[in-house]
């Protein structure tokens, strides 16, 4: 779990990314700059950088927010139960930050897990496959 005082995650982050990663809010539908990408590579904490979701796994959910039907590792997230505003959910947290990230359902039968991991494009950094291939490694 990072270190980092609400001052230190303030200067950091944009005040959305603040919003969302730190107070747990939720973006408005179909304003996130990653809802439409279609980039291969991976998406990774706004927050701390750690390694969340692969382009492999998403997909368009018609919700307004980027989807996934898996994670890119079971180590890289937590769930946990979310009973605010009159609903029990399953929230998804950076398990290196503790960032809120976004909800997990199961609402999702026409992909292999049948999850949808909804997530706020705010809480997302998205690192392409080309510019990963580009770093000379």
């Amino acid at each position: 779990m990072s270190n980092n005082t609400e001052e230190t995650w303030r200067k950091k982050l944009s005040p959305e990314q603040y919003r969302v990663l730190r107070e747990k809010a939720t973006e408005s539908p179909f304003t996130g700059e990653l809802l439409h990408n279609e980039k291969a590579g991976i998406y990774i904490c706004a927050g701390c950088g750690a390694e969340l979701f692969s382009s492999d796994h998403k997909f368009d959910s018609g919700s307004g927010w980027p989807s996934f039907y898996d994670v890119a590792s079971l180590d890289t997230v937590e769930l946990k139960v979310d009973a605010t505003h009159g609903m029990q959910r399953t929230e998804v947290v950076c398990r290196s930050c503790g960032g809120h990230l976004g909800h997990l359902f199961e609402d999702a039968p026409h992909q292999p897990t049948g999850q949808r991991y909804c997530i706020n494009s705010a809480a997302l950094a998205f690192e392409s496959k080309d510019t990963a291939d580009d770093s000379g490694a």
